[in-house]
């Protein structure tokens, strides 16, 4: 086939390859790069701001609006092993297909804030105990809730760190929109390879591994 019939073909190819290629870039948000390429050990800590752009965050521990009643953490970083962040990561680009997306409210948490919380809730049922160490002190695990496409949080029943039967996973007394926005949750976030916290319908573990992080005091620095 003679140069001038390939050229017009060759274009083509281009311009369909790009097109798809926008095509999933729009459908799974505006991820910074593809984290699967990325060289780091899954035990690294790691600002999940660095590998996307598509969450929103209100990180309730370093404002008052928390149990604590105090900023404790001094600013609003979220941090966790890489391995946690690549499988969050996931799980946010199905909800973006659904047109909705993670709202981050707890990530790593140290160890000394642990005791603090304990200090107040010392009931394992909703706070663990500093002597075995959090998974949030591992890194493992997340605090979250979803927001819709105008950044509205979706109904869950209670606020985030409610204390009492209302925020358990089979908990029926709810409205069946709440229940479903919790069924959205859970399902979309085990699917992930998340586990649940049974008496937090907020809280999720990495399923594989987060127990063998090492329990870390390591405090960020804040601008």
């Amino acid at each position: 086939m003679q140069k001038h019939y390939l050229e017009p073909m060759k274009n083509y190819l281009i311009a369909l390859l790009l097109t798809a290629n926008f095509g999933i870039a729009q459908e799974t948000g505006s991820q910074k790069l593809d984290i699967d390429l990325v060289d780091k050990a899954d035990t690294t800590f790691v600002n999940l701001r660095d590998y996307s752009d598509d969450f929103i965050y209100d990180m309730r521990y370093a404002t008052d609006n928390n149990f604590l009643k105090s900023n404790v953490y001094g600013c609003g970083e979220c941090f966790m092993r890489f391995k946690t962040a690549k499988a969050l990561i996931r799980a946010n680009q199905r909800f973006i297909k659904r047109g909705y997306r993670i709202k981050l409210l707890d990530c790593y948490r140290p160890l000394d804030i642990q005791k603090k919380m304990w200090a107040i809730v010392p009931n394992p049922k909703y706070v663990a105990d500093p002597k075995k160490g959090s998974i949030h002190n591992r890194g493992g695990a997340v605090d979250l809730t979803l927001v819709d496409a105008n950044g509205l949080e979706l109904e869950m029943g209670t606020d985030f760190d409610h204390f009492g039967p209302e925020a358990a996973h089979d908990y029926q007394n709810l409205t069946k929109q709440v229940r479903s926005n919790r069924k959205l949750l859970r399902n979309t976030m085990t699917a992930a390879g998340f586990r649940i916290m049974e008496s937090e319908w907020w809280h999720y573990d990495l399923k594989r591994s987060a127990r063998q992080f090492g329990v870390s005091n390591v405090k960020w620095t804040c601008d």
